[in-house]
């Protein structure tokens, strides 16, 4: 083939809507997401932390909070968060040491770690509330 007409074979624009990304993609982005939740949910834990040990009065203040629907969802989204990058983590770990290498193993291991962290989810909502 020559190089012109590969590159009339390419497409001219992406549109991204239509593109598909495999169930292994999906894990690898979200594992990538979860860690960013939870670098920012350190800088919440640790403000909470720090007023609960600054006085008795900054205990119950935190306290109170976590009577709130708010405060109720941040940390059932932080604990969501950390399930999935752990399981994610596990997965890619598991990966690195020579196991599911292969797309179908890696594709089921991909949506075991999906369904895994929805009942995850679900345990630490109920836990939460």
């Amino acid at each position: 083939m020559s190089e012109q007409n590969v590159k009339k074979q390419r497409p001219v624009h992406l549109d991204l809507q239509t593109i598909r990304f495999p169930a292994t993609a999906i894990a690898s982005i979200l594992h990538r997401i979860s860690g960013v939740i939870m670098l920012f949910a350190i800088g919440i834990l640790l403000w909470l932390l720090n007023s609960t040990l600054t006085s008795a009065d900054g205990f119950a203040s935190v306290q109170s909070l976590f009577d709130g629907f708010v405060m109720k969802f941040i940390i059932w989204g932080i604990l969501t968060a950390l399930g999935y990058h752990l399981l994610g983590g596990i997965r890619h770990l598991i990966m690195d040491a020579g196991h599911w290498e292969e797309l179908t193993s890696g594709v089921a291991s991909a949506k075991a770690t999906f369904v895994l962290a929805v009942v995850f989810s679900i345990i630490a909502g109920i836990w939460v509330w």
